[in-house]
């Protein structure tokens, strides 16, 4: 079992599969930044990303989350989701997405093993959708929704990324997508992240302003919560056949609860969103050196920070001993 020097139990790892993504969402890119090409070169092969994900599930990892950029961009993912999914002790495993290839690929990755997935979507308006992403598509996001839920695949969730004068306007929307479709969309507070310089203070909508803009809500009990190792916190509209839930990393910071580590496409472990600290782990899968794959991730474990520093660096006034704040963008680390 991993714990870090805080005592928290580590066993939930998000792997970036690739950087590669087909759309350029304002908060995740920097002005003037387009999709990111692949670079199958830069990125760990499937034989080098099953085996560290196997190190982690030796350790203890029994959830596994594939990200990017975007997952479905990488060829032939259903057959490492496959692979993956046959590891021992590996009792979860799940994808995000951007949505816009779900629908094609949805049964074949259930398949495979998937068991659930969360989709980004942040307007359901077409103009806005690609004034924030650059693309057309809330229709081919809607549609992998239905083939998810189609599939077999559950739980499915939705993140919207709320940002004032950006998309705030909608969430009462969003609110009510639980009402006709049994999804779970989640609201999360626009974080000052990856060097995109989108963030301001007056942009971010906190938790509770976003709980009452979505009202009515009924606090959902812990045991009828969708299933996920992730920090929202869940409610349910009357009558709904999902729920409304909220992730709010700046007012109701979870750090004491983190239980994630994070492992880029290029096989960099990354311990904490907000650190800048990384560890090469793809150099030492080559020799497929399992102890030394081990003593690697109990090194970075055990200096993982005890929390983030987002609201203090987004405010110019660092706190003393904070680590210097990770400038990689949002899209190399996997979210």
């Amino acid at each position: 079992m991993l714990k870090d020097g805080f005592g928290r139990t580590l066993d939930y790892l998000r792997v970036s599969v690739t950087a590669a993504c087909d759309l350029a969402c304002a908060y995740c890119r920097a002005p003037g930044v387009a999709p990111v090409p692949a670079d199958p070169a830069g990125e760990m092969t499937d034989d080098e990303l099953v085996f560290l994900v196997s190190c982690f599930t030796g350790l203890g990892v029994t959830r596994v989350r594939l990200t990017g950029g975007e997952p479905l961009r990488r060829p032939g993912l259903a057959g490492l989701v496959d692979r993956l999914a046959r590891l021992p002790r590996l009792e979860d495993l799940a994808l995000s997405t951007n949505g816009l290839g779900l629908a094609p690929a949805a049964r074949a990755l259930r398949r495979a093993g998937l068991s659930r997935v969360n989709v980004s979507l942040d307007s359901l308006r077409e103009e806005r959708f690609r004034e924030i992403t650059g693309r057309d598509g809330p229709g081919a996001v809607l549609a992998g929704l239905e083939a998810a839920l189609s599939a077999g695949l559950d739980p499915v969730k939705v993140n919207c990324v709320v940002a004032r004068g950006v998309n705030d306007d909608e969430i009462a929307a969003f609110a009510e997508l639980p009402s006709r479709l049994r999804v779970h969309v989640r609201f999360i507070e626009l974080m000052p992240q990856g060097g995109t310089r989108r963030f301001a203070p007056e942009r971010m909508v906190p938790f509770a302003e976003m709980l009452e803009r979505a009202a009515p809500l009924e606090p959902l009990p812990r045991p009828a919560w969708p299933r996920g190792g992730g920090p929202a916190r869940y409610y349910m509209k009357p009558g709904a056949v999902g729920s409304v839930g909220f992730i709010a990393p700046l007012t109701a910071r979870f750090c004491a609860e983190c239980n994630r580590l994070r492992l880029t496409a290029a096989g960099r472990l990354v311990t904490c969103l907000d650190g800048a600290d990384e560890a090469d782990l793809r150099s030492l899968a080559a020799g497929r050196d399992v102890d030394r794959v081990f003593g690697a991730i109990r090194t970075a474990v055990a200096a993982k920070p005890r929390r983030h520093f987002m609201i203090e660096r987004a405010a110019g006034r660092p706190a003393a001993g904070a680590p210097c704040g990770a400038e990689r963008p949002m899209w190399t680390t996997g979210g």
